[in-house]
């Protein structure tokens, strides 16, 4: 009998994607938004100023099998600048990006413009318009490198201000509200 547990959460703007934080530096952790069972653990993760869809587990090897099946994320990024379709294209085909100290091409990937999402403010204030237009561009990737979608951007002179993962495979950011919790069945319909 399977004894493990799942869970999606909306990871808020401001958290760390873990549960112990060894620093000297008080951090806001994952733990502080629910009481999840011990050996909890994020598959995957999103930088403490990104904000969206995280899958929670105390099966490990569901973390493994889940990271190995290449499975699509899905970003919302608010860019500065309204983004134009060469931009959108560049990130189709793959941009270079800084990747521990070298110099890494993208995977080709899926992205286009989108209206705003209309999410809710979020904690930090983005920024306000005397700053200029800002857009959306949605991007789709198998991969994960560290803060790719941030480096993936700028490549294109069109930095994010805001990133929300709104997709991991099969599942949806939906209408779960930043900080919510939802326990679910299993994680294999990624």
């Amino acid at each position: 009998m399977n004894n493990h547990r799942h869970f999606l959460i909306h990871k808020p703007y401001g958290y760390l994607s873990q549960f112990i934080y060894e620093l000297k530096r008080t951090k806001k952790l994952l733990g502080e938004l629910h009481d999840f069972p011990p050996g909890t653990m994020a598959i995957g993760r999103l930088d403490e100023d990104s904000e969206g869809l995280l899958i929670l587990t105390t099966d490990g090897m569901m973390s493994e099998v889940v990271r190995s099946k290449k499975v699509e994320k899905e970003y919302y990024a608010q860019v500065d600048g309204i983004i134009t379709q060469e931009a959108v294209e560049q990130l189709q085909n793959g941009v270079l990006i800084g990747f521990k100290g070298t110099k890494y091409k993208t995977k080709k990937c899926q992205a286009k413009l989108i209206d705003d999402p209309n999410f809710p403010l979020r904690s930090q204030k983005i920024r306000d318009e005397r700053h200029g237009p800002t857009s959306w561009v949605s991007i789709t990737l198998t991969e994960g490198k560290f803060r790719q979608v941030r480096k993936m951007t700028s490549a294109v002179c069109f930095p994010t201000l805001r990133l929300v993962r709104v997709r991991i495979g099969n599942f949806h950011l939906d209408n779960l509200q930043s900080g919510e919790v939802m326990e679910i069945e299993s994680v294999l319909g990624v």
